[in-house]
């Protein structure tokens, strides 16, 4: 599943994609509609209401999907697809129910879209970075790289990682052995928490990570590589070669290639943070 966010008058509704098509969190619809301080509860409360005034038991329409909650962990919460969240939205009095209603369809008609034609999606993405006021020049290198790393990732399924933990295992890899650091002291240096490391990198950054990664599946495929230790050992070589060349440009430049430089502080000019 790919969990996302979506944005309806300013306010934030979890999504995820199952099964090719969007489930929006029940409880984050209601919040938007209601205003109510504990969205829960009235969810509650409705489900006891439209099944007591119509028979219809609203939890038959929701699956329990997991999502970004605000403690930071995945929790399972109530989610429907779009023609559930139509007919949820039914129950809910609220003026903002046919403005929500018209919201949604477009929401879902844009992901059907872009099943079909994936060359839409990747117009949103560059215009999502365009109005956060990137460069285009940054825009075609991480474009780029994003389709670098799905050739990558989609070696890694097919040859014997499993979603999520084997990915973060095998990227911090790569990216240790590209730059000298893990992801998370990366982080640090950038001064960043949940923000994507990869939309604070400068252009040498992104050059270097899609080195690494490009190497990474060039090696996979020329040894035909099978199983999590021998996509590690990979990992690394593609990084280790990402790494050389890195470190003979830092030394003819003079100057490291991490530093605390990314887009939230772009317009100052940030000191260079020396690693090992």
């Amino acid at each position: 599943m790919d969990a996302k966010i979506a944005i309806f008058k300013g306010k934030r509704i979890r999504k995820t994609i199952l099964k090719s098509e969007w489930w929006f969190s029940v409880v984050d619809v209601i919040k938007v509609l209601t205003d109510s301080v504990d969205p829960r509860d009235y969810w509650f409360k409705m489900k006891m209401r439209v099944k007591e005034e119509d028979g219809f038991e609203p939890s038959t329409i929701c699956r329990q999907l997991k999502l970004l909650a605000p403690d930071g962990k995945m929790r399972e919460t109530d989610c429907a697809n779009t023609e559930g969240i139509f007919r949820i939205v039914q129950s809910v009095p609220s003026p903002k129910a046919e403005p929500f209603k018209r919201w949604l369809a477009r929401v879902g008609y844009e992901r059907i879209k872009e099943i079909e034609d994936p060359e839409l999606a990747t117009k949103r993405t560059r215009l999502l970075y365009k109005l956060k006021g990137y460069p285009d020049s940054w825009i075609e290198k991480r474009m780029r790289g994003i389709a670098i790393r799905e050739e990558l990732t989609d070696e890694w399924q097919n040859r014997g990682a499993e979603e999520k933990r084997d990915y973060e295992i095998l990227t911090a890899e790569i990216l240790k052995a590209t730059f000298g650091v893990t992801p998370g002291q990366y982080k640090k240096i950038k001064r960043l928490k949940r923000e994507n490391l990869r939309d604070h990198m400068g252009d040498l950054e992104l050059i270097f990570t899609m080195l690494g990664e490009r190497a990474t599946t060039e090696i996979h495929r020329t040894e035909d590589s099978r199983g999590v230790p021998k996509l590690k050992s990979d990992a690394k070589a593609g990084g280790d070669i990402a790494g050389n060349a890195r470190k003979q440009l830092e030394k003819r430049i003079r100057r490291p290639i991490v530093s605390r430089d990314n887009f939230l502080g772009q317009s100052r000019k940030a000191k260079r943070l020396p690693y090992k």
